[in-house]
């Protein structure tokens, strides 16, 4: 027997690891090499991350407004459809289906198994576990399919199940991380540190041989848009709380402060992360680390020779964590896009549990697909363009629906109202702009990705319509308002 709607049963807490746990997966180990090679200073590397954190934390403020004017499943996909339309609605449900959840999920699952390599070198992915000629396939993958099937299965057994492994896992990363920062910054070793931070300002690009090239100043800016890439990687995901309204409760009041919080604390974490690392690495051994695993060689340093068993222990707790919030959030999106009739009708029901499985299901599917291509890598550093692009969308569309119903309840208004909002609306379009010009490879795949959506609309549009079979009642409204907009 299948249940018809969510249980509220996630508190504030469950709410803000949900949050954090979702941003926090291997970047924060690994970007800042990729950073230090396109800024090539210990202040700049710092100051990329405060830029990436002023935009995250700004951002979470003014979701709250969104998610206390609408606190059901689906997040940001509903938020869009009711300032904008249901088309844009769509193609933020598209690319996040198609890329930018499922490959995450994949991403953070290879992550996983890279790591545990280092404790089981049976694993590692440059090995060979089956060649079927048109791919080779890795236990490094293998092992990734294996932790997505198995947290898919945990979420199916009801939110309970997710929220005990977020909750635990994400304290736990929480913890290790002050204690990496901790210990990192009892190691400083002054010498390196006066180093680092003597011309902390003088921006140039910084090779991993140890050669440097100047910028001029409008080539600086389009360094400083790459470097975001990285940093914006690692703190992305922070709205998946959003996606879990349903199941949270007071969620006009937690869902907004759990924002609040979750990407506060993680901003402070990833500060103080790479300050860390300047204190206790010089910038040439921040570039040019192994696989750009700067952790491990800091660990290292600041450990001995068991570091690298402790980060390798800390990035598998951190991306299993990661990844279990990245799951058991996605899932709801595609629920209510098929409650709104916009996907699999199948796909918008609950189990006895009261969690979408079908739903978790064909996630799973398709994060597994993703680890067996290898492409996900690219791929997310492709989408960086478009995750940004939406999140403008969905801030713009606070001053839409202010416009369109003045006297809607907003349990929550949105902290600097205009001021923050317009920020980090002028802040993503400028990053949006730069990597345009200057990393043209980071913008058109994504941004292809997501108009390939607009003939599949159509297309779900026309098949719905000529079945004559609308969704629930509640959600008619909408489709109502939709189809007349189509036929006008």
């Amino acid at each position: 027997m299948s249940e018809t709607t969510f249980k509220p049963s996630l508190k504030l807490l469950d709410a803000t690891m949900i949050v954090a746990g979702s941003m926090i997966g291997s970047g924060i180990f690994i970007v800042a090499a990729d950073i230090t090679r396109n800024v090539g200073s210990a202040g700049w590397l710092v100051a990329v991350w405060l830029i990436t954190g002023f935009m995250t934390v700004s951002a979470a403020l003014s979701y709250g407004e969104l998610s206390a004017m609408f606190p059901r499943a689906g997040g940001q996909y509903v938020y869009l459809k009711e300032a904008y339309n249901p088309l844009i609605g769509f193609l933020y449900g598209w690319s996040f289906f198609s890329v930018i959840q499922t490959a995450t999920i994949a991403a953070v699952g290879v992550a996983f198994a890279k790591f545990t390599a280092y404790l089981v070198p049976q694993l590692s992915e440059d090995l060979v576990a089956i060649d079927l000629g048109f791919i080779a396939i890795s236990p490094a993958q293998l092992l990734s399919i294996l932790v997505i099937i198995l947290l898919t299965y945990i979420n199916t057994r009801g939110i309970k199940s997710g929220k005990l492994i977020q909750t635990t896992f994400t304290l736990t990363k929480l913890l290790s991380l002050f204690g990496l920062i901790i210990f990192g910054l009892i190691m400083l070793k002054p010498e390196i540190w006066e180093a680092n931070w003597t011309n902390a300002w003088s921006m140039q690009k910084l090779n991993p041989d140890g050669s440097t090239a100047n910028y001029t100043m409008i080539a600086a800016l389009g360094a400083i848009a790459a470097a975001m890439v990285g940093s914006i990687f690692s703190s992305d995901s922070w709205n998946n709380v959003t996606f879990i309204a349903g199941e949270i409760k007071n969620p006009k009041r937690n869902i907004g402060l759990s924002l609040f919080l979750g990407t506060a604390i993680v901003t402070i974490i990833y500060i103080a992360t790479n300050i860390m690392y300047t204190g206790v690495l010089p910038l040439q051994e921040i570039a040019s680390a192994e696989k750009d695993r700067v952790a491990v060689v800091a660990s290292n340093v600041i450990f001995g020779n068991i570091g690298t068993i402790i980060i390798a222990l800390m990035i598998m707790i951190s991306t299993f964590g990661c990844n279990n919030g990245l799951i058991l959030a996605g899932a709801r999106v595609y629920y209510t896009m098929a409650k709104d009739g916009l996907f699999f009708k199948k796909v918008g029901t609950l189990n006895k549990n009261a969690v979408p499985a079908y739903s978790l299901w064909m996630q799973c599917v398709f994060a597994c697909a993703w680890s067996l291509s290898g492409k996900y890598g690219d791929l997310l550093d492709m989408i960086s363009f478009v995750v940004v692009g939406f999140y403008m969308l969905t801030i713009g569309g606070i001053f839409i629906l202010r416009k369109k119903r003045p006297d809607a309840e907003r349990p929550y208004r949105a902290f600097g109202y205009p001021v923050l909002p317009i920020i980090y609306i002028l802040m993503g379009l400028t990053f949006c702009l730069l990597l345009i010009v200057y990393k043209p490879r980071f913008t058109w795949p994504g941004l292809i990705i997501t108009l390939l959506g607009i003939p599949i609309y159509y297309l779900v549009v026309a098949n719905r319509n000529n079945k004559s079979n609308p969704p629930d009642e509640g959600d008619q409204p909408n489709l109502v308002y939709e189809r007349s907009k189509i036929e006008n």
